[in-house]
């Protein structure tokens, strides 16, 4: 059932239901990890299965309970041994589920889970100092979608009541145009009620224009996780 939660005039499910935490739960993924090689001159997909597994409770560094989840890694048929590959936090607030990842602190999911409902996700990441790397980060509106309806994932597993959370579709530059520089960021999730995360597909790249006799190159990375399995 769906659990409503009444928060001055809106009804919404609660954020809980999105993101469901207890030690040992676990969603499993196909990872597609693309990467710039050859001096970026091309781009390659490396996959793996991906096991996202919830370890402990944890207090960050402001005093807030969260969770610490540990990601392992396998072969695409999930036969080599479980390998730890990192961890990120999970921190669920009254108002929005915080997610800190290489330092970096998300607003994966804010109240209401209405259509169309839309704020800063990257609000509390710096895309401003000059030792940024993540400067493409900046401004991004995160923005419901498709609420309440099934998703397929690539692995033909159908899961029911999600919401996707498109974060960014943007272009800059002409990137069919090798003589000039061009940028992409795009990234969307989907949430499923009652399992978590079921989908993300994110990629960045800045493409670099020849300079004399050093021909053009790419750098960025891309990551998509498709859902196999869950607990």
């Amino acid at each position: 059932t769906q659990s409503c939660k009444k928060s001055g005039s809106y009804d919404s499910p609660a954020l809980a239901d999105y993101i469901p935490l207890s030690v040992g739960k676990f969603i499993r993924y196909r990872m597609d990890s693309t990467r710039f090689i050859f001096f970026g001159q091309k781009d390659t997909v490396i996959s793996y299965q991906a096991k996202d597994v919830v370890d402990a409770p944890i207090t960050d560094n402001l005093g807030r309970q969260g969770w610490r989840i540990i990601r392992y890694l396998s072969d695409t048929n999930g036969t080599a041994p479980w390998k730890p590959a990192g961890s990120y936090m999970v921190i669920p607030t009254r108002e929005a589920v915080e997610v800190v990842d290489n330092n970096l602190r998300f607003i994966k999911l804010k109240l209401p889970v209405t259509e169309g409902f839309t704020w800063k996700g990257n609000a509390y990441i710096d895309t401003y100092s000059e030792e940024s790397e993540v400067r493409y980060l900046d401004g991004w509106d995160y923005t419901y979608a498709d609420l309440s309806q099934p998703f397929t994932s690539g692995k033909g597993v159908t899961v029911e009541n999600t919401v996707t959370i498109k974060q960014r579709d943007e272009v800059l530059g002409t990137p069919s145009d090798l003589g000039f520089y061009s940028q992409k960021n795009y990234s969307v999730e989907v949430y499923a009620q009652g399992i978590g995360l079921v989908y993300r597909n994110f990629l960045h790249w800045e493409y670099q224009p020849p300079d004399g006799s050093k021909p053009g190159y790419k750098e960025g990375y891309g990551l998509k996780l498709t859902l196999i399995d869950h607990n």
